[in-house]
Formats: C-alpha cells, sequence, structure tokens
C-alpha cells in the first residue's frame, strides 16, 4: 500500500509543469536539454523581465527552438511579478 502511494506521488511530480518564472535551478534542471548554465541564464533573463511564452523562453541564450519544443508540454509560464 505505501509503495503505491510512493509510486503515486513520484508520478504526480513528474507530470507537474514546471514554471520557469518561479522554478529553482534543480527544477529548471530536470527539463530536456537543460543543464546548470541554461538554467542560471534562465534565472538571469527572468529576474530582468518575465517569461511569457515559449518564444519568450527563445530569447534567454542558449535555449532555441529544439529545446522549447522539447519542454513544451512540461513547462508553464506563471504569473509575472514584475
Amino acid at each position: 500500500m505505501k509503495t503505491l502511494a510512493i509510486l503515486g506521488l513520484v508520478t504526480s511530480l513528474l507530470l507537474a509543469s514546471i514554471d520557469v518564472n518561479t522554478a529553482d535551478k534543480e527544477t529548471l534542471m530536470s527539463l530536456k536539454g537543460i543543464g546548470a548554465a541554461k538554467a542560471a541564464s534562465i534565472i538571469a533573463y527572468r529576474e530582468a523581465q518575465c517569461i511569457k511564452d515559449l518564444d519568450e523562453l527563445q530569447k534567454v541564450r542558449g535555449i532555441g527552438p529544439s529545446i522549447a519544443t522539447k519542454n513544451k508540454d512540461k513547462i508553464n509560464f506563471g504569473t509575472c511579478k514584475k
């Protein structure tokens, strides 16, 4: 029973979308093609301005159409605070 509950929790975490405007570095690094440097670039970019959509995400240094497309179903663009 505990194993089933843990499996359900892990599955829900894996399927949850990541808010690129609030996620920490480690969470961003869980996305396909995003390592430490690209995660840091996303964080630096969003500190200057919010990331509103996939087109905006591709303005981040190192993030191109391929990475954006691979992750489009795993990310969201939460409410901007700027």
